[in-house]
C-alpha cells in the first residue's frame, strides 16, 4: 500500500526563470544519461504500509469508489486530512476504533484484531499524512498491489 506525491516539473519556454524546476539525476556521482526537458513529473514515496486493512478499506470506501482492484487513485487533500482526522481521534481514543476504522479481512489482509498491529498501524498513518499535508504542491497517488 503507497502513497505518492506526484509533482509537475515539465519546462516550458514561456516560464520565468523562477518558476522552471531545475532537474538533475546522478548516479555514483555522474550525470545521468535522462533529458531534464523532457522530464514531465517527479514520483515520491511519501507513505507505505502493509497489511494495515483498515487503511486500505478507508481508500477503497473513500477513494477509490468502492473498486479494489489495485489500481492508482488521486486522493485529495480535503480526503487526506479527513482520513488524519479519524486517526487522530482514535489515536486519542482507542475504544472508537471499530467504529472509525473498521478492519476488513481478505486476500493478504493481514489480521482483523484491534491490537498492537492495528495502533501502530494508526500511529504510522498520522505521520504519513501529517507529512503530506504540510506540502501542497503536488498531487497524492494512493495505490495497493497484492
Amino acid at each position: 500500500m503507497y502513497l505518492n506525491k506526484r509533482t509537475y516539473v515539465q519546462q516550458w519556454e514561456h516560464q520565468k526563470p523562477e518558476e522552471k524546476y531545475n532537474v538533475e539525476v546522478t548516479k555514483g556521482g555522474e550525470t545521468a544519461n535522462i533529458n531534464p526537458k523532457k522530464v514531465k513529473y517527479i514520483i515520491e514515496e511519501i507513505g507505505y504500509w502493509r497489511k494495515q486493512n483498515q487503511i486500505h478499506q478507508w481508500f477503497v470506501e473513500n477513494v477509490q469508489g468502492g473498486v479494489d482492484n489495485c489500481g492508482e487513485y488521486y486522493a485529495s487533500l480535503d480526503k487526506l486530512q479527513e482520513l488524519l482526522d479519524i486517526c487522530k481521534k482514535i489515536q486519542s481514543d482507542n475504544s472508537l476504533a471499530e467504529e472509525l476504522l473498521p478492519t476488513a479481512s481478505g486476500f493478504f489482509f493481514g489480521g482483523t484484531d484491534y491490537d498492537e498491529w492495528y495502533f501502530n498501524g494508526i500511529d504510522n498513518t498520522i505521520e504519513i499524512l501529517k507529512e503530506a499535508l504540510e506540502d501542497e504542491n503536488g498531487e497524492y497517488l494512493y495505490s495497493s498491489s497484492w
